[in-house]
Parts: structure tokens; sequence; C-alpha cells
């Protein structure tokens, strides 16, 4: 898998670019993408039930739901819509 972000020049705006080009928004500013990267890592690493989901399915879709109303604090248009919007995907994604 292949990751790339990029910056709109104009309003600092992060976005994920996908392989074909596609740009998917990511966060509001760079620094607002640092910190919902950080909060997410840190989040992820110290939870023992996001270490191994297969076990704790019901435990883990609660924990990630807590993971993203976190996250929305940090930056609320990150999370505004769902298609094109790459923490929304991503969450969802996660356990599959």
């Amino acid at each position: 898998m292949q990751w790339a972000f990029g910056v709109e020049p104009d309003t600092g705006k992060v976005y994920y670019v996908l392989p074909g080009g596609e740009a998917w928004f990511a966060n509001s500013s760079i620094d607002l993408w640092l910190q919902t990267l950080h909060h997410y890592g840190r989040y992820v690493s110290e939870s023992p039930i996001l270490n191994d989901p297969d076990e704790h399915e019901d435990e883990a879709l609660a924990e990630l739901r807590e993971l993203a109303k976190e996250l929305k604090e940090i930056d609320p248009p990150a999370f505004e819509g769902y298609v094109g919007f790459i923490w929304a995907e991503f969450l969802e994604r996660w356990l599959w």
C-alpha cells in the first residue's frame, strides 16, 4: 500500500492522495493532521483491545467509536462527510 499526502497551498488543508491521483480530505491543517495522527497512534498503541480485536469485537467497535469522537474534537471538519474523507473511511474499515 502506498501512502501519499499533499497540502493545498492556499488553504493549508491536508489531503491523502490515492495512487490514481484522487485526493481525499484528511485534515484542516498540517498542525491538526499531526495532532490527529499522534492521538490515533497513541490511542491504538495503548489499547490492549485494539491490539487484539478478534477476541473482543464489540469492545473494539466501542473503542473505535470513542476514538472517532476524540479525533473529531481535534478537527471537526475531518469528519463532516464520509465519501472522500479519510478518517471516517479509515476508522470504518479498521477491523476488516
